[in-house]
């Protein structure tokens, strides 16, 4: 009797088919860290998650996930989605829907990167320091009109220096449009010479609140500025 032959596309579609139908090896959330990692201008992901004993492949595809942070060697993380055969190669590997840092929460990972990269820079040398006016003529306030923090920061100027003259630069505090409101709105009082000082902040909150202020493009306006600029 002859025995059925198939091709070696067929057995690797086969096994990813009884992969994929596997629901032990969907909706997983692994933890690990980081190695030879590698990202591709197509915006992919491709790197190895490894523990003491193991490792696996993994990939995640560019526009999967909007990771806040940026994935490093020996980073130890916590990666969300399925394992699967590619059975181009007939190797099975973690492909990644999701990825949070492992301890610290992403902004957090984020912010303290950006600080790293900003000070390799020079952005946070004391000598680029600008000394503040002792009695400025005007005040330049970066803030939302909308807030509580802009009547604060008026009341608190006319309790303490009513001598100067506050002007108001409305700006979004929040959210993907609030950093490059916030840098146009330095660069706007530098160009016009506005002012002799700037308060660039807004009220309280979470790190997801702040975050506008974290941004890469904010800090560069700031270093840039030729007003001396105080963060609120």
């Amino acid at each position: 009797m002859a025995q059925h032959v198939i091709s070696v596309t067929q057995i690797n579609e086969y096994i990813r088919s009884l992969m994929d139908s596997d629901r032990l090896l969907n909706n997983l959330a692994i933890k690990g860290e980081i190695s030879n990692y590698k990202l591709y201008p197509s915006g992919h992901h491709y790197f190895t998650l490894k523990d003491e004993n193991s490792a696996i492949p993994a990939t995640m595809f560019g526009g999967a996930s909007k990771l806040k942070f940026k994935p490093e060697n020996g980073m130890k993380v916590i990666a969300l989605g399925n394992i699967s055969v590619f059975p181009r190669d007939g190797a099975y590997q973690l492909y990644v829907s999701a990825m949070t840092v492992d301890g610290v929460g992403d902004l957090h990972a984020a912010f303290e990167q950006l600080k790293a990269k900003l000070a390799a820079e020079g952005l946070f040398d004391p000598a680029h320091k600008k000394p503040l006016p002792q009695f400025p003529g005007v005040i330049g306030i970066v803030t939302s009109s909308a807030g509580a923090a802009v009547h604060d920061m008026l009341r608190i100027l006319r309790k303490r220096y009513p001598l100067t003259k506050a002007i108001l630069l409305p700006v979004r505090v929040q959210g993907v449009e609030a950093p490059p409101e916030i840098a146009a709105a330095i660069r706007y009082a530098n160009y016009y010479k506005l002012a002799d000082l700037l308060i660039v902040g807004r009220g309280g909150g979470s790190i997801e609140d702040l975050w506008a202020f974290n941004d890469e493009i904010v800090a560069h306006a700031i270093y840039n500025s030729e007003i001396p600029v105080i963060s609120a």
